[in-house]
């Protein structure tokens, strides 16, 4: 990670240092614009502290499980119930999770994960504060980007599939963005736009 966004970022670092002091297991949760940063800033999290990451993008419900207007209701994608009950209330009860991602491109589950007890769990991606997930946050950080440095490191990262981003993934998160405003309810926002993430 840059060293201009490691240092935008100290805030949240101390932050979930400070979460880790804590008695109870604690939720740190990054949302944001597709690349803003969002997964770049937890991975450098998770490299500097002893904690879980868990990846939104591991959850989307399979086509054939979503709701037919699911385009219409933001975050209808999601399996929010499934990360919820394999996931993240056993680990912010300091049990063990033992979970399956699901892979959008593959169309199936991956073998199964099982993540210890910790301290902190971060959970980052795009709708990771939806309201549907329903479990207490300890920390909320919102990422963000300008729409024409959204689409330069869009097509840098996803190349010939960048134009399903522009047409269906945007708009779709851009619904979703404007529906539940994550970031008035954030601790933490950070603008990428002037930095290398």
């Amino acid at each position: 990670m840059s060293g201009a966004l490691s240092a935008a970022a100290a805030p949240v670092l101390a932050a979930a240092r400070a979460l880790l002091e804590t008695p109870r297991p604690a939720l740190l949760a990054i949302d944001g614009r597709c690349g803003s940063g969002k997964s770049t800033l937890a991975a450098w999290l998770a490299e500097q502290l002893p904690c879980n990451l868990v990846h939104m993008d591991d959850f989307y419900l399979p086509p054939a499980d979503r709701r037919p207007d699911w385009a219409q209701h933001p975050g209808a994608n999601m399996d929010f119930a499934r990360l919820r009950e394999e996931v993240l209330l056993p680990l912010l009860a300091g049990q063990p999770a033992d979970y399956r991602a699901y892979v959008c491109r593959d169309g199936a589950l991956q073998p199964p994960v099982t993540l210890p007890p910790r301290g902190l769990t971060i959970l980052e991606g795009s709708y990771a504060l939806h309201p549907a997930l329903q479990v207490p946050l300890a920390c909320r950080v919102f990422v963000t980007c300008s729409p024409d440095c959204q689409r330069q490191r869009l097509q840098l990262r996803e190349g010939a599939h960048f134009a399903a981003f522009e047409e269906r993934w945007i708009p779709l998160e851009e619904g979703y963005l404007a529906a539940c405003r994550p970031e008035k309810t954030c601790d933490f926002v950070l603008d990428t736009t002037a930095l290398t993430v």
